[in-house]
């Protein structure tokens, strides 16, 4: 045989061997697209089937209804705090809130009588969360330390320390809330939200879909089985706690949500978002109603809430103002102005007669 035959059969080989090697992941790369295709697919057809259920606009339907008269007044300031708050949260007998700030204090104040009921010391300044749970009777915060750090308010011991440490997060908690004194809901900076148990300081439920940070967690005021999370992949997204599943993904968003809150009748909630925007979406219509913006409005949004009756809805701004809009029209009706740096956190009490706002200007200020 001469050498020219060798090296075609060789060459020969080589291809089949080629061909033979490669040929199923070129089937398996054409599955993949094949399934891409159809899911793009999928997606436009739902698109458009939801598209053609949306017979009209929030702002359309609600053109004849008068526009609402507020006006809001400080009426308590509450000093105490060093350094920059950054969260608060009201109790649920719309007297107490307790206030987190990076002078590794957790205040807990009366609202009525600015008086400091507790001062907890914290083990890491770097807070960035806090929570009053139900019954009044346990507050929780964290932040850059990866814990959730749980406080028992009615301990007789001088110098109140953690009850309990949660501590299973990779990243840093963004947001915490209590569903009770025994359950707990966390979201991280690791992409994930956590349901813990509270008396055995044990992760129950890991909740997995985001794609970036989640920053903030509203849980439903009328089915506490029900949470949302908004997150810097732009997305929010509502989680079903018995099963530990992500049940809707709303998008619109262009930048990072920083903050959401549930509408009070458990059906919509509201977010705010780096790109200046607020928006409100409607979990049963699976789609976003309508968005609060304004050309002279440039910064991001830290924090959202709504009024009890749901009409109005409460903005903290990077500019150091707080915005009130209208819901249904989608227009500003006033800014609260008070604070001299940014409003990083809000909340409206129980019972809807005072709105709380928290400032890097490290004072709280009560609003009626």
């Amino acid at each position: 045989m001469c050498i020219r035959d060798r090296y075609q059969r060789r060459v020969r080989g080589q291809s089949l061997a080629f061909v033979f090697t490669f040929s199923p992941t070129n089937m398996s790369q054409d599955k993949i697209n094949a399934a891409r295709k159809e899911a793009e697919q999928m997606k436009e057809q739902i698109k458009q089937n939801r598209d053609q259920k949306n017979d009209v606009e929030l702002k359309n339907s609600t053109k004849d209804v008068a526009p609402p008269k507020i006006s809001l007044k400080i009426r308590r300031t509450l000093k105490g705090h060093l350094a920059k708050i950054y969260a608060m949260h009201w109790a649920d007998d719309k007297i107490h809130l307790v206030s987190a700030s990076q002078d590794g204090k957790l205040l807990v104040w009366d609202g009525l009588t600015t008086n400091k009921v507790h001062a907890i010391p914290l083990r890491s300044s770097w807070v960035m969360t806090c929570a009053y749970s139900p019954s009044g009777g346990f507050v929780a915060c964290g932040g850059l330390d990866n814990i959730c750090s749980v406080y028992n308010l009615r301990t007789r011991e001088a110098t109140i320390r953690p009850c309990r440490e949660l501590n299973a997060h990779t990243g840093y908690l963004s947001c915490c809330r209590f569903l009770n004194d025994k359950q707990i809901v966390t979201s991280s900076g690791d992409m994930t939200c956590i349901l813990w148990d509270i008396e055995a300081g044990s992760k129950i439920t890991e909740f997995n879909d985001h794609n970036g940070d989640v920053m903030s967690l509203s849980i439903s005021p009328t089915d506490k089985n029900c949470f949302v999370s908004g997150a810097c992949d732009a997305t929010a997204k509502l989680w079903d706690l018995r099963n530990g599943k992500c049940t809707q993904t709303f998008t619109g968003h262009e930048s990072d949500i920083n903050a959401v809150n549930y509408f009070p009748n458990g059906c919509a909630f509201g977010t705010g978002s780096d790109d200046a925007s607020c928006r409100l979406f409607d979990i049963r219509a699976d789609r976003e109603l309508i968005q609060y913006t304004h050309e002279s409005i440039l910064c991001g949004i830290t924090s959202v809430a709504f009024s009890s009756s749901g009409r109005f809805l409460f903005a903290g701004y990077d500019d150091n103002s707080c915005n009130i809009w209208d819901s249904l029209k989608g227009e500003k009706l006033g800014t609260l102005q008070g604070h001299e740096n940014r409003v990083s956190c809000l909340g409206v009490s129980s019972d809807g007669m005072a709105l709380c706002t928290g400032s890097w200007d490290s004072l709280l200020k009560i609003w009626a």
